[in-house]
């Protein structure tokens, strides 16, 4: 009896974290459509935990100055991952513009579940 009971939960936790994973990847695609919508870091966002659990893990962003595209691996970041993602944007900087001596902001664009180019940076 114990064993069969043990079993049932293992099923019933299993499903319930399947639909956990649902619920955040729809979150993260609710949060790209309002952003393309609005065009701008909507508040609130789902947080890192819950968009690296649903699958997207690449954040795209562009710099505010030279308009260069990067994506970001949130499972590399040094936050809490309960950070929200609208979050980052104040903390996230041109790597490039930074060798020029200027530290612009990052623009966010979208959440993705892979990386657009070949070689992502923070």
């Amino acid at each position: 009896m114990t064993t069969m009971l043990a079993g049932q939960a293992a099923d019933a936790r299993a499903k319930g974290e399947a639909l956990i994973r649902q619920a955040d990847a729809l979150l993260c695609e609710s949060w790209n459509e309002k952003m393309w919508a609005n065009g701008g870091p909507i508040d609130p966002s789902p947080t890192v935990d819950q968009a690296v659990n649903g699958g997207h893990r690449w954040l795209q962003i562009e710099c505010s100055r030279c308009r260069t595209k990067r994506e970001v691996d949130l499972t590399a970041l040094r936050h809490p991952p309960t950070t929200a993602v609208h979050d980052l944007a104040s903390r996230l900087r041109c790597s490039k513009c930074a060798k020029a001596g200027r530290r612009p902001p990052a623009t966010l664009l979208q959440l993705t579940p892979l990386p657009r180019q070949a070689a992502p940076e923070t």
